[in-house]
């Protein structure tokens, strides 16, 4: 199965490669928004975070570590929400 993802993604970098010659003689805004665009989509579809979202992620698990922290050293035991 991974093989299988990994040929996806290899194909569609190479279509990428191909189309770009052609697409150079464009306006280079046109081919940035256009491979952007494409690099865009691929992610989606390999299902890849964002950097803000990866780094809005990181902050709350830092905050979280925080929290537990803070509850550990006050002898406290974690409340478990509903309970």
């Amino acid at each position: 199965m991974a093989a299988r993802g990994s040929e996806r993604i290899l194909d569609a970098l190479e279509e990428l490669v191909a189309e770009l010659p052609g697409r150079v003689r464009g306006s280079r805004s046109r081919l940035s928004g256009q491979a952007l665009g494409a690099l865009r989509a691929l992610a989606d579809e390999l299902g890849l975070v964002t950097r803000d979202e990866f780094d809005e992620l990181e902050l709350r698990v830092a905050q979280l570590e925080h929290r537990l922290r803070l509850l550990e050293q006050a002898g406290d035991p974690p409340r478990v929400p509903g309970q």
